[in-house]
């Protein structure tokens, strides 16, 4: 669990490397030594950004590869700037963006023989799911269960998400669960 002020750490950061984007151009440079302990560890993350509660960008990461408070940073930046659904976040935004951190835990796979049965395994609210068909791959992060929260429902759109069918089905599918520290 990360503490409430790291918490509060990570999301100012998330804002900043955002705002420093918006007036400069470039992302922020993190030095993770200045950084506690905490935010030093290797993790990844998630970071959306919403608009008077409407989706402005999220970005992230589903393994683990550098410390976290670089992970935060580069994602806010990644989401207010990269995110090909949505224009670049401007200045006048900034005031009115809502900042939310999603850290992951390591995906882990479902072993499962039918669709049936892997709706019976997973936890609505609490897994994010990774879908994989060939070289088709999508992810829900653990709150979208909110927007979606029947499991076949959750299912059917993250395979349209992926670039399959709704009701796609092949022994090559695989799926892997994580959950999520959110803020």
């Amino acid at each position: 669990m990360i503490g409430a002020q790291n918490r509060d750490r990570l999301t100012r950061l998330a804002l900043d490397s955002i705002e420093h984007g918006v007036r400069h151009g470039v992302e922020l440079t993190i030095d993770p030594l200045e950084w506690p302990d905490e935010l030093r560890e290797i993790q990844a993350s998630f970071v959306t950004l919403q608009t008077h509660g409407e989706l402005r960008g999220c970005i992230g990461s589903l393994v683990a590869t550098r410390p976290l408070v670089r992970d935060v940073s580069q994602h806010a930046h990644a989401a207010a700037f990269k995110d090909p659904r949505f224009d670049a976040i401007t200045l006048s935004e900034l005031r009115v963006l809502e900042i939310h951190i999603s850290v992951l835990s390591n995906p882990t796979p479902i072993d499962f023989s039918s669709e049936s049965e892997l709706l019976g395994l997973v936890h609505p609210g609490e897994d994010g799911l990774v879908l994989q068909a060939g070289s088709n791959r999508a992810t829900f992060l653990p709150d979208v269960w909110q927007k979606l929260p029947e499991p076949g429902q959750f299912l059917a759109q993250l395979k349209l998400k992926a670039g399959l069918a709704k009701d796609y089905w092949s022994d090559d599918l695989t799926i892997e669960r994580y959950t999520t520290e959110s803020w």
